[in-house]
């Protein structure tokens, strides 16, 4: 776990259902977690020029999000100087290799296809907010990268 208490994440996601389950399986792993979200790719980019620095510890990026979608967001955070180490956790519905293979590419620190119960999104997010970003590969290998639960 990092040495900073409080943990600051980001999650962009246009469906509200998804985002109320996000928060509520959050509050279950980690009460003292910040969350701030953004309905698509645009809120988001807005949030971070508004709020960063200090940086999130982590960004839960859905890929399927009206005016600006996961992939765009992605690609505008690797070649934004201030942003490019964030670590971008892609949060989806889609499992499609394809996909996979394309925001690795991007520069995305894992995959995590959205899980189907409650039990499995919490150990969905407890695995990621465990994680020291500090000690991890920022191009994690490809056998590594997909986490479906």
């Amino acid at each position: 776990m990092s040495t900073k208490p409080n943990k600051s994440i980001f999650l962009a996601d246009d469906d509200e259902d998804d985002c109320l389950l996000f928060e509520d399986a959050l509050r279950e792993v980690s009460t003292s977690a910040e969350l701030l979200t953004a309905s698509d790719g645009v809120e988001l980019i807005d949030l971070m020029e508004k709020t960063v620095p200090p940086p999130p510890d982590v960004i839960f990026l859905d890929l399927n999000m009206p005016r600006k979608n996961g992939f765009e967001c992605l690609d505008y955070i690797r070649k934004t100087k201030a942003w490019e180490h964030i670590p971008i956790v892609i949060f989806s519905t889609t499992g499609q290799e394809e996909m996979v293979r394309k925001v690795h590419e991007k520069g995305a620190n894992f995959f995590i296809r959205k899980p189907g119960s409650f039990p499995k999104l919490k150990q969905a997010i407890k695995q990621i907010l465990d994680i020291d970003w500090t000690k991890h590969s920022w191009t994690p290998a490809r056998e590594n990268f997909h986490y479906q639960y």
